[in-house]
């Protein structure tokens, strides 16, 4: 692929220069350019811009890369950088990545960069693009997705961690003959960014739900109820809280907190697992803190998550596994329409190589109240 300009969504893609100097460092000293890339130097310097655009990038080019300015097309100011690393060309095989100057961000110019140069990736002979992005790095994430590559799985400990140790990436790829437009998702956005009934409010776990999350899933009688019952620590919940937006794009499991839509308080937490996406199954559980306790918050939660779970998820069935002692689950399971269908004795790990007997309930469509 040869370095010429491509234009296209609102952005140009074009050879680095040296009057982009200032903005590159802008670009790549940021501390969050700096955090999910973690081969940039740090501090990153006017000397290491100039040594990227002087001998880095033409490296790329001549390697079988590509490396390009993303630039705005009215002022040609560098808004951030584009490229494809990790060639190889008998599989017709690329890997693309990108970052964004800070002042640049929220834009669209990533999703824009990124799909003008799958686009002539793909015109120019590659067959399969792989996108890694950092497990915590969701904004990454949505710009694959709007691209329209389909989460493949987990690179373990694929990348060196800033610092010292490894973390995981997560493989995002699109194929030359996939059909145009965003990749479809298991569990979509919600409406309007919530789900209420006008008493609860649902909305997505993010990382400052911690204390919360602690406070709730620390409680013995919470902590009873789960297999095994122990509690987590914080630094669990901590990074539950950082993974759950990924969790979420990945088709995983979307969790969500609970809150008074009167005062917006915390209430609890709920959440749906795709169990078996080939049936179009998911699990739901919920957890309240004891002051909304016995007020029906666990239903509505429960009816709202299965409302969304069975519309917009498009699942065709729901299960929730509870402990046979758990009367006041069991009660609110029943109120949304769940039936009981059998006891799985043994299912699951307890304490000092015990095992827990599963009381599981099961929902359709059809059956929902």
């Amino acid at each position: 692929m040869r370095p010429l300009a491509v234009e296209a969504y609102g952005v140009r893609l074009r050879p680095f220069r040296l009057d982009d100097t200032a903005d590159v460092v802008a670009g790549c000293a940021d501390p969050l350019t700096s955090r999910y890339i973690s081969g940039l130097p740090t501090p990153y310097t006017e000397a290491d811009a100039r040594s990227w655009i002087g001998v880095g990038a033409p490296g790329v080019w001549a390697g079988g890369g590509a490396a390009y300015a993303v630039a705005d097309p009215a002022t040609d100011r560098l808004l951030g950088a584009v490229g494809l690393s990790n060639p190889v060309p008998y599989r017709g095989q690329a890997e693309i990545g990108y970052w964004v100057t800070p002042d640049a961000r929220g834009r669209g110019v990533a999703g824009a960069a990124t799909r003008a140069l799958t686009e002539h990736a793909f015109a120019t002979g590659t067959a399969r693009l792989e996108l890694l992005t950092h497990a915590e790095n969701a904004v990454s994430q949505r710009v694959a997705v709007g691209a329209g590559f389909h989460f493949e799985g987990v690179r373990l400990a694929a990348n060196p961690s800033r610092g010292g140790g490894r973390h995981d990436l997560l493989a995002w790829v699109r194929l030359a003959d996939d059909p145009p437009g965003p990749a479809p998702r298991q569990l979509p956005d919600l409406p309007q960014g919530v789900l209420a009934d006008g008493v609860v409010t649902l909305r997505p776990l993010g990382p400052d739900d911690v204390d919360v999350m602690h406070r709730l899933h620390t409680r013995p009688e919470v902590v009873a109820n789960q297999a095994p019952p122990v509690p987590p620590d914080r630094a669990a919940i901590e990074r539950r809280c950082r993974l759950s937006a990924s969790q979420w794009l990945t088709g995983e499991l979307a969790r969500l907190l609970i809150l008074d839509a009167a005062t917006g308080e915390p209430a609890g937490s709920c959440g749906l697992s795709v169990s078996d996406p080939q049936a179009g199954e998911g699990t739901v559980g919920y957890a309240l803190l004891p002051q909304w306790r016995g007020r029906g918050y666990a239903t509505r939660a429960v009816r709202l998550l299965a409302g969304w779970a069975f519309g917009p998820a498009g699942l065709t069935r729901l299960a929730a596994g509870t402990v046979p002692e758990n009367v006041a689950s069991h009660r609110v399971l029943e109120k949304v329409g769940f039936r009981r269908e059998g006891l799985l004795r043994g299912r699951l790990p307890g304490l000092a190589g015990t095992r827990i007997d599963d009381l599981v309930f099961g929902l359709t469509p059809d059956e929902l109240r």
